[in-house]
């Protein structure tokens, strides 16, 4: 037997039909996006909006933005864009999408969608409710290595999958009034960058038919000094699958991440939550797929052009995230959060 890896299903991103966009928070990771896609597809990034108005004057002029507008407001309301990607701090997502999606405007939330389930659940009732499309902006799960990984696990190449390793780490430090300290604005590393591991088990354990919603959850984690969570370990189990889970601004770790089954395993390469490779092992074999066409931050395109894709279809949430999903991995988070005793202001205590 000579293993041979499947090639992934996504079309050209800049096949998509277009869009015009426009940016509501012009920070560092809404210049990645809107850089990404001026490159690789044909969408319009129409307007940006910040509490500033130089400052999204500033933005407009350095990433090729046609035009700053003066408020939120203006921006969700202007009849010459159609979606709005929402790129503040996780405390404003819910409000500012919730704007937007009452002016009719599809949106493209930050991940994580909300600071919390509850929100999450507010948010997607009000997209449901309003017929426009609400998505995730979980780059990942739209890139063309996690579709070789999707359809090894869709085919049974693996067997039954059995076990799951994810890490995103990194040694951060930063004063307690950066935003990933402070409570207010939904700080602390699982909602930041370690929702990412946590959305990864999710992809595998539902890709095979399991549910979003774990059935085991054991916590390990240690808190900054303003009350955010700095390092959080996870035990995460479901039917038949269990998965090993870390993220940390503590340390630096491997970010790679593993799916381990019945017949064999495969390991993404370096950053498996950016553009990398795959490698299959079954038996003696391996194979590795790794052709990438559009390397580093430039591949947030590929969720700008899937968005367009599903509007032209005419769907309101994405097939390969779906709402309901998206929503069980932050009842997920809000467990692990309250095992670790972290609470943002406006939240219950029990």
């Amino acid at each position: 037997m000579t293993l041979r890896l499947p090639e992934p299903r996504f079309p050209d991103p800049a096949e998509a039909p277009v869009l015009r966009w426009g940016v509501l928070a012009p920070g560092w990771i809404a210049g990645m996006f809107v850089d990404g896609v001026r490159r690789h597809t044909g969408q319009r990034v129409v307007a940006v909006a910040s509490r500033d108005v130089q400052r999204a004057q500033q933005f407009a002029h350095e990433h090729g933005v046609e035009r700053a507008v003066s408020s939120y407001e203006a921006l969700v309301t202007d009849p010459e864009v159609d979606v709005v990607y929402v790129a503040s701090p996780h405390s404003h997502h819910l409000d500012q999408a919730l704007a937007a999606i009452a002016a009719g405007k599809h949106v493209l939330v930050e991940k994580p969608l909300t600071r919390n389930a509850t929100e999450a659940r507010t948010l997607v009732e009000a997209a449901r409710a309003a017929g426009v499309l609400a998505m995730e902006a979980m780059w990942t799960r739209y890139l063309p290595h996690v579709d070789v990984i999707r359809q090894l696990l869709e085919n049974g190449d693996l067997g039954a999958p059995r076990w799951v390793t994810g890490s995103f780490a990194g040694r951060t430090v930063v004063p307690d009034t950066h935003r990933l300290m402070d409570p207010a604005l939904a700080g602390g590393v699982l909602l930041d960058i370690g929702i990412y591991p946590l959305s990864f088990a999710s992809f595998v354990a539902t890709t095979v038919g399991l549910p979003a919603q774990p059935t085991a959850l054991q916590v390990l984690g240690s808190l900054a000094p303003t009350g955010v969570d700095a390092q959080v370990a996870l035990q995460v189990g479901y039917p038949g699958l269990d998965a090993q889970l870390f993220t940390s601004m503590l340390t630096p770790a491997g970010d790679a991440a593993t799916v381990h089954g019945e017949l064999g395993w495969l390991e993404t390469g370096p950053r498996f939550r950016g553009p990398t490779s795959v490698t299959l092992h079954v038996g003696d074999e391996q194979a590795t797929w790794d052709a990438n066409r559009v390397l580093e931050m430039d591949a947030l395109c590929f969720q700008a052009a899937a968005l367009a894709r599903y509007v032209a279809e005419g769907r309101t949430e994405s097939p390969w995230h779906p709402l309901d999903e998206v929503v069980a991995i932050l009842d997920t988070a809000d467990e692990v959060r309250r095992r670790l005793g972290v609470v943002y202001p406006g939240e219950p205590t029990a």
